[in-house]
Parts: structure tokens; sequence; C-alpha cells
């Protein structure tokens, strides 16, 4: 059965001259809990009658509704059940009405006795102006506010309760005996001309349960606060990350409004990873300069940081009461004095991480010594939340960093396809076009003079080995940058290499002038760990190279030595063109030409450096340049691994 009608309304309606007033849920709550303990206090045993909106508000009473129901054995509690609340005749009656009910709008309680009579009749939100008493209020308060009656009024109070009786018998018809009981008490209790209880105890417990109404009204409005405060230093550090991608700028912002947030003594934000022995502590915040050290800038030890280690393992934060006494870090006493230099009294550390990976460390220091507990789970679950985000902060940067770099690589390929067609359309079609000039010479004059036809073949044959070491310059860094190559090392004394490469080139020099070529290569050198085929051609493309950028008045000289103990260095030196200082990395990319691919004076394709740096990279070894400047010539060197 569902009735729509208002129980509220029906007692104004037989109680016109009643004025409903406002209420809000703690008042209602404080006046309940009031009443109630006012009944399990006294001596009578009254009719009491129980409506609550939803049964989750029952279920809140439910114990002392038990309780009651040892005074009095006509107890009605009436809820619109939402899991386990039904009709039942138990210790006391339970009615379960439909939650479309209009009952599941008020709440109501009902106490009729000899000695003590009041009711209490509220519902949920203003009634439509139409029907409603009160003019309209203001919204002051978010809480969930009520209309109702609150009397000692002994008639009215048996009014309301006649009211409920009657409607409970039309829920539930089995009860019309226990009802009938019910309005025999009530009708009796009319009688009584007033309340003859003493008001005090119900007063103090009305201010006891207002009281406590208001401390849990104050704590949620500081949990509000906190949480308002919390989410305010998070959207500052969001919106610096959206500002800019920048983390130095980031984990300064980040640094800032935590250390102010948390009014710490200093806090502390550095990058770092799991396996380092040390960090420089980059960002620092401190309350006070003028007490608080600064350690922006300086090392700080993680190897030899037991705390670090743990925060580490576990991947939590970790909070230190007292480093004076703390068990973790009386073994370490290098890392002990390094906090008693920094006045660090008592820290919380908390790892910055992503998807496992440690990127860094926050880190709060208090400098004064305390006995209670600095930081709440409350803070400590903001500074997580802050490593959170600044972790997303770090990534994001080493995001764009790397879509820079990729950004510059797309750069140096678009590069390197210009300078590709620019190579091939001077170094394939003009020895081509002369090939060509040739072939046609020779077939349209068969009469030409033997020197001259000999010149024209000497002349297509030279051009034709031009275009082929070109194609076979672009195979060979093929093969090495694609990983095809079968690399065969083995025991090599250094002298064979220098025999083999300065063969190679006086071959190809073929009768040119070339410069003065000198080596000092020690006969007591160890042997080196390579491939001997292609160190010979890392040394050939060096020679051909300084003695291309040299005159033939000028010296080229081939030079070794132990670098390290575990590396042998060849040098090859000239007294040629040079290399102007910001293009000696340069000069070992590939197509690099430093006249330009059209306009050089020597011949070569701009391969020969970077099929040297790929050779002597796979070989273990490194390879760079020197110079002083144009002019004033320019070495070579290389270093590869000897035997052990």
């Amino acid at each position: 059965m569902i009735i729509q009608t208002s129980l509220l309304q029906e007692l104004l309606e037989a109680q016109p001259h009643l004025h409903p007033q406002l209420y809000f849920k703690s008042s209602l709550t404080a006046l309940s809990h009031a009443m109630e303990d006012q009944v399990l206090a006294g001596a009578d045993q009254p009719v009491i009658i129980a409506s609550f909106q939803r049964e989750r508000f029952y279920r809140q009473e439910a114990h002392r509704y038990a309780r009651i129901s040892e005074k009095s054995n006509q107890v009605y509690v009436l809820a619109a059940p939402e899991t386990e609340f039904k009709t039942c005749s138990d210790r006391y009656e339970t009615i379960a009405f439909d939650a479309k009910d209009g009952l599941s709008h008020e709440w109501h309680l009902i106490v009729v006795g000899q000695q003590y009579a009041v009711c209490l009749l509220c519902r949920e939100h203003p009634l439509s102006p139409g029907r409603s008493r009160m003019p309209p209020l203001p919204h002051i308060d978010q809480s969930r506010r009520f209309e109702g009656i609150w009397t000692f009024d002994r008639g009215i109070a048996c009014q309301a309760a006649r009211l409920f009786l009657n409607r409970i018998r039309r829920y539930q018809p089995a009860l019309k005996p226990k009802i009938a009981a019910a309005l025999a008490l009530v009708e009796e209790a009319e009688t009584v001309s007033a309340n003859q209880v003493d008001p005090a105890p119900f007063a103090d417990r009305l201010v006891m349960y207002l009281q406590a109404g208001q401390y849990k009204q104050n704590k949620a409005y500081r949990q509000i606060a906190a949480q308002e405060a919390r989410e305010r230093l998070i959207n500052s550090i969001t919106a610096a990350i959206r500002r800019s991608l920048d983390p130095n700028q980031i984990l300064t912002v980040a640094t800032q409004e935590l250390g102010q947030a948390l009014q710490s003594d200093r806090c502390l934000i550095y990058r770092c990873q799991a396996t380092e022995n040390s960090a420089t502590l980059e960002y620092e915040f401190v309350l006070d300069p003028a007490t608080v050290v600064l350690m922006q800038g300086k090392l700080w030890p993680l190897r030899t940081n037991p705390l670090f280690q743990q925060v580490v393992t576990s991947q939590e934060p970790l909070q230190v009461q007292n480093t004076q006494t703390h068990p973790q870090l009386q073994g370490a006493k290098s890392f002990q004095a390094r906090l008693q230099q920094a006045n660090v009294q008592a820290l919380l550390i908390v790892p910055v991480l992503y998807q496992g990976q440690l990127l860094g460390i926050v880190e709060l220091h208090h400098c004064q010594p305390t006995t209670t507990e600095i930081w709440s789970d409350a803070d400590v679950s903001l500074v997580e939340a802050i490593a959170l985000q600044v972790g997303v902060a770090l990534i994001q940067a080493k995001a764009y960093a790397d879509l820079e770099d990729l950004n510059r690589q797309l750069e140096a390929l678009d590069r390197t396809r210009s300078n590709l067609i620019a190579i091939t359309g001077h170094e394939l079609r003009t020895p081509l076009s002369t090939i060509q000039v040739c072939l046609e010479s020779l077939a349209s004059e068969p009469d030409m003079p033997a020197n001259l036809r000999q010149v024209m073949l000497s002349t297509a044959v030279s051009d034709a080995e031009r275009m082929r070491k070109l194609i076979q310059d672009f195979l060979t860094l093929s093969q090495l940058e694609s990983g095809r190559v079968v690399w065969n090392p083995e025991p090599l004394p250094l002298q064979e290499i220098v025999d083999l490469a300065l063969s190679s080139l006086r071959v190809s020099a073929n009768n040119s002038k070339l410069p003065k070529i000198t080596t000092d290569v020690p006969a007591e050198l160890p042997l080196v760990r390579g491939d001997g085929e292609w160190l010979v051609e890392v040394l050939s493309k060096l020679l051909d190279n300084a003695c291309k950028f040299t005159t033939d008045q000028g010296q080229v000289r081939i030079e070794a030595h132990p670098n390290g103990g575990q590396m042998l260095e060849v040098t090859v030196t000239d007294t040629g063109r040079g290399i102007e200082p910001d293009r000696l990395e340069t000069v070992f990319d590939r197509f690099y030409q430093e006249e330009g691919a059209l306009r050089r004076t020597t011949g070569g394709t701009g391969l020969g450096l970077a099929i040297c740096r790929q050779i002597i990279t796979n070989l273990g070894g490194e390879i760079w340049a020197e110079s002083a400047g144009k002019d004033k010539g320019s070495q070579f060197h290389f270093t590869i691994p000897i035997i052990q």
C-alpha cells in the first residue's frame, strides 16, 4: 500500500494554530537522541513510534530501539526497505512502506506516556508555496533541511500518535488489536494535565548531542578545507605542467608549493636512479633561510644512504621521526653525519615512480626536535599525489625531448636526402657525361691519333673507376648500418695493417704525386684484436683523405701508441687544409662536404669518414678528429682493443 499524503500535513490541518520551524539534519539527530535517552532513563512504559526515511538511517539506530523495546511493548518502527528491512513482529514492530510513500520524505519520533509526551514530525525539503505555512527561506547551508514541529504539548503529541497509529493500521491490518491497545494508552495519557519529568536531563543530553554534532561538523569542515588545499596544490602543479614542458620550471614550482603547503623546514626534489651513488640536490625550498642550512647544488649520498635503499626496495614512502635514534641510521655513521650537518631531525622520503621505475625523490625535512608525529597520513598521501604529478611531468618532458631528438633526426635525414640527390647528380652525372663524350668521340672519329685515343680511353676508365668507388661506398655504408656485416676479429700486428693501407694508397694514386708519408709504429706494440680487412679500409680512407687535402709539398704522418692499457691509439696527421673547430664532429656525418656537394675542389662522396666511424665503433673503439683551424692541418685518431 502506498499513501501519498504527508503525516505532517495531516497534523497541521488538524491543529491549524501550529507553525512549522526549519531544522537541519544535525538538529533532528540531537533531538531524537535526547528523546530516546529520556525514555531509557524513565520508568514509564510509553507508546513509541519512530519513522525513518530509509533503512540505512534505521540501521544506525537499531541497537537503541532494541534497548527501548525492553521499556515498552508498544514500539513501532517504520522505514522504506533497501536490503533486509521488512514487516515483522519481534521485540518491536517493524513496518516496511514503499519508497514512493509520503513517509519516505519525513522524519518522525512520537513518545506518549503517563509521565512523558513529546513529538517530532518533520518533512524534508520545504513544501510547495501554496501549502507551506513558512515563507521561502534563502539557501544558507548545503546540509539537508527539514520543515516541521517539535513540541512537549501533550494534546499535540497525542493527536500525532493517533494519526500515526491509524496509518499503521492501514499498512498492517493484522496489528488492529495491538493498535487498539496503543490508542487506549494514548487516550489515557491525554487526560494527564502535564509532563511529570525533570527537563534538566533532557536539556543536558540535547546540549551534549548538539555539541557532538557541532564537533563532527567542524571536523568535516576541516577535512573539506584540507581536501581543498590538497586539490589547490595539485591543480597548481598540474597547471605548471600544462604551461610548460620544461622540467626545471615544473620541479621548481612543485618544490615551493609543497614546502609552503606542509610548512616543512626544507623541501627537496631531486632526480636520480636506483643504481646511482649520489644525486645533485637541484630543487630546494626552505621555510626560513635565516635558520635552515641551504643544500641546493650539493651532492647527496645514495649508495651509503640506508633510507634511500629501503625506499628503492619497497617503493613506498618512509618517515623517520628521529634521525638520532633511528635504528637504520646507527650503522651509517657517514650519512648520519651529513644529516647532522644539515640539522635534519626528522624526514619524509617519497619516491617518484613511473611504471615501477625510480625517476627521483621528494624529501621533506624537519629541523627541530619533536616527540609528536610531524606528517600525518593525509600529509603523506598529499606528497604521494605530488610525487605522481612530478613523475608525469618528468615523463612528459622526456617524451618531448625524445620528440625533439626525433625531429632533429628527421631533419638530418632530410638533409641526407638532399645531399644524396646533390651528390648523385654531381658524382654520377659528371663521370657519365665524360665517359659518354669519350666513347662518342672514339666511335665517330676512327682516324683519331693514337695518343689522343689513349687519352680518351684513360679518361673513360678513370671516371668509370670514380663511379665504382661511389657505388661501393654506398653499399659498404648500407651494410655497416644495417648490421649485415660478418666480422672476423683476430690478433693482428698493426705494422701489417699500415703496410697494406700504404700499398693500397699508392696503387690508387696511379702515379699522382703524394705528400711525404712517414710512420712511427714501434715494433714492440702489442697485437690488436680486429678484422684485418676492415681495419685496412679505415686506415686507407684516412690516408686518402689526408693526401687529398694536403699538397705534394706537405707531410702525412702515421703514429701509434698504447692508450689506457687496454686500447691502442692510431693517429693520422697531415699538414693540409685543416678543419674549423665547430666542424670536428660533423665531419663524420654521412655526405658531409666542407665545401658543399657542388662546389668542392676535391673528389669524393662524403661517405668515407662515416664508414670509418661505423667500422671502428663495431670493433669496440672510438674515432675523433682534432684541428687548430683552417690551413693548420688535422689529426684523425682511432682506438682499437689490444689482445690481453
